[in-house]
């Protein structure tokens, strides 16, 4: 297997987990000298706080282990484009690269509706790649946002 495909499946099963308690599935993992250092999934119902993304939940894990703020030598998985909060994150934390499952044409911050973590002169540029396991990632939003949809009826 790919090894980007193989952390992309330990971001999924973390938004499976976002899904089974009724939070939009999204999920991130980071990764440090080819080891996961940190694990989240979408919080925001639970936990009631806006600011509770799979991505943030993240870094704040990661820094944490790492006891350290700048995270220079890691790179994140997560199954849907970040938005401009967790853009400017991956950004503040010098995240090296961050690896998207699918993109999200409504509030995507990292090429979709904008792309702040490449467009602008900050003084740091987290290098993106996307389209990791594109399908799988898509099918499990898909399967959310039509529940969601048919429990309001």
């Amino acid at each position: 297997m790919i090894t980007t495909e193989k952390y992309m499946k330990e971001a999924l099963k973390q938004a499976q987990k976002a899904y089974e308690q009724k939070e939009i599935p999204v999920g991130a993992v980071i990764v440090k000298d080819n080891k996961i250092i940190a694990r989240a999934y979408n919080q925001k119902e639970k936990k009631n706080d806006t600011t509770k993304h799979a991505e943030i939940i993240a870094i704040q894990k990661a820094s944490k282990k790492l006891k350290a703020w700048r995270l220079t030598d890691c790179e994140m998985y997560v199954t849907l484009e970040p938005c401009s909060m967790c853009a400017g994150a991956l950004i503040q934390s010098r995240i090296k690269k961050v690896y998207i499952g699918t993109m999200d044409q409504k509030t995507g911050s990292c090429g979709s509706v904008l792309n702040l973590l490449q467009d602008y002169k900050f003084n740091h540029i987290v290098e993106v790649e996307t389209g990791i396991l594109q399908q799988e990632c898509e099918e499990l939003l898909k399967k959310f946002f039509k529940e969601l949809r048919n429990s309001k009826k």
